[in-house]
């Protein structure tokens, strides 16, 4: 299979046409946001398209100007507040018609991993500074 990197706004307004059309997507997200759970350039994500959101999922939002995979961490009616597991501060804020699809499978090489609501990650969000310096340094 070839490899091609595409533009964030070519490959994700595909994705989202996909998405939309009920299909699943397979991406290789970059950054390191979503460490230790996503890693940038190494793990792979299926979305689909989800008629629902909820608190812990990880979703794929088109912002003004750019798009982040981020977890939800709190939702308010149609507001939704966003996190990179991999953060240690700032959010994101978005609608829910915003969100274009949630991450159903993480492939780690020849493992697949489902999400989890990364109740415990946020629990340790206090934490999070010395787990990930601990991560960063192992990796």
């Amino acid at each position: 299979m070839d490899k091609r990197v595409l533009p964030n706004e070519v490959l994700l307004e595909e994705a989202g046409q996909l998405l939309d059309e009920g299909r699943e997507v397979v991406f290789t997200p970059l950054g390191s946001s979503m460490l230790p759970f996503i890693r940038g350039g190494k793990d792979s994500v299926t979305l689909r398209k989800k008629d629902t959101a909820e608190v812990g999922d990880i979703v794929l939002v088109r912002l003004p100007g750019r798009y982040v995979l981020h977890r939800i961490i709190a939702l308010d009616g149609e507001k939704v507040t966003l996190m990179g597991d991999g953060n240690l501060v700032g959010t994101e804020a978005c609608t829910r018609a915003d969100i274009m699809g949630t991450v159903t499978l993480i492939q780690r090489g020849k493992r697949s991993v489902v999400p989890g609501d990364g109740r415990f990650w946020r629990v340790l969000k206090p934490f999070r500074r010395y787990i990930l310096g601990i991560y960063r340094r192992l990796i």
